[in-house]
């Protein structure tokens, strides 16, 4: 397997362009299933969960083609001649749920496994049924599978999530473009995501209302024709590179960057001494001066802190003036990359849902292991600000999320470099 290796030491300055969003387009790419119309998505990012899409959405007929380097997708469904989403593909990344409601909207027929993805907790699928079970779907699960039908089509209704969900919100928004009658979603997910996803399906026909608040509103279409659409920034991967000068020191643009995609990351980030100013070209982020200060973070769905920054503001602050707690709200069994750190030096203490971070002088380099996608780079993140030379092993992780991460923090003056397994 590849491994990372990282030298910390030395200040970062330069500029890293941001790539458009892997939640977005893992989401907007099975929206190519309720048309049989051409779909074409620009600024998509070049990552292996794009690739494993790419495959599920072939094998139900979809033709899927990836131009201009990978950074543009054409998608058409016009020849679907499978409803069955298998195991071998799925288990591989719990995006793949997301073909269930575009399937069962389209053709009133869908069989998906029950997927995969990091271990991060369990995740269930149960609000991605219940919801589509009011619009009026039978659904068995048996044999690892939702065997899901709706013979006579989806139907409009009311629904409200118990707990906020982006999947389960955006099955149930793509499902309800094709039911009859109106639907309305209550308590649904608010985030960038969402709200991309809901403007690329207006820009297919869909009647949609209300996506960024807490209420979306979709009247239901006959069909839904072609369209193109530019994928929304990735918020995530911003928020990862306005980390690293913050530990490493230096400044750093990020080209494409929007504070309106992270204002509750870039407020910690205010509070814990770095400065994060708008460009012309995106944000640009530096160290206010010298150590950066302790403070406290508590994940909530957007527009809150976001949970898949956790792992790497805890990478910061192992190296805080002072005590920091994290409180994850989202998934749990999301500390999986504490004791790795704590492999570097890092102070951490944590209870069930809490970690305590008390600040150290310094963190020094270790042979580590990544224990998913996020942990990967906050380990690599780490290893910037490390005495010494950090291994990360296992971060196959790395690139269901990150493009060339040891490229693009390369040219901004990090010591990286990625060395390829046998396997």
């Amino acid at each position: 397997m590849d491994k990372i290796i990282v030298k910390g030491g030395g200040a970062l300055s330069g500029q890293i362009p941001i790539a458009g969003a892997k939640n977005a387009c893992l989401t907007l790419m099975p929206a190519t299933l309720l048309s049989d119309e051409p779909l074409t998505l620009t600024n998509a990012p070049r990552l292996s969960d794009i690739r494993t899409m790419t495959t599920l959405l072939q094998s139900l007929g979809a033709e899927v083609q990836a131009l201009n380097g990978g950074r543009v997708l054409a998608l058409s469904s016009h020849g679907l001649n499978n409803h069955t989403a298998d195991y071998d593909i799925v288990r591989k990344m719990r995006a793949s749920i997301l073909v269930l409601g575009p399937m069962l909207a389209r053709d009133g027929r869908a069989i998906v496994s029950l997927p995969g993805g990091c271990a991060i907790g369990a995740r269930p699928v149960d609000l991605h049924l219940r919801a589509l079970e009011a619009m009026g779907a039978t659904l068995d699960l048996r044999d690892g599978y939702v065997h899901a039908e709706a013979k006579g089509g989806l139907r409009g209704a009311v629904f409200e999530f118990p707990i906020v969900s982006v999947g389960a919100t955006e099955n149930a928004l793509m499902a309800a473009t094709l039911a009859r009658g109106t639907t309305v979603l209550r308590n649904a997910a608010r985030e960038p995501e969402i709200v991309d996803l809901a403007q690329c399906l207006r820009r297919m026909g869909a009647q949609i209302d209300g996506e960024g608040s807490s209420t979306i509103t979709i009247q239901g279409v006959d069909r839904l024709n072609g369209a193109t659409h530019p994928v929304v920034t990735d918020r995530i991967e911003l928020g990862t590179y306005m980390l690293a000068p913050a530990i490493a020191g230096g400044a750093v643009e990020l080209l494409g960057g929007k504070l309106s995609l992270v204002a509750a990351f870039a407020e910690r980030l205010d509070a814990a001494g770095v400065t994060v100013e708008e460009t012309a070209a995106g944000l640009k982020v530096s160290r206010k001066n010298g150590r950066v200060s302790a403070v406290d973070v508590r994940t909530e769905p957007f527009p809150g802190f976001p949970t898949d920054l956790q792992a790497q503001m805890m990478a910061l602050l192992c190296c805080a003036d002072g005590v920091s707690v994290l409180e994850e709200t989202i998934f749990e069994n999301r500390f999986m990359h504490a004791p790795e750190l704590m492999r570097m030096g890092a102070r951490i203490d944590v209870h069930g849902g809490t970690a305590t971070v008390t600040g150290v002088d310094r963190l020094k380099g270790a042979p580590v292991m990544a224990t998913d996608l996020r942990a990967s780079v906050s380990l690599i993140l780490a290893g910037l600000a490390a005495e010494g030379e950090t291994v990360v092993n296992r971060v196959y992780h790395l690139d269901r999320g990150y493009e060339r991460v040891e490229e693009k923090l390369g040219a901004v003056g990090a010591r990286i470099e990625r060395v390829r397994g046998d396997d």
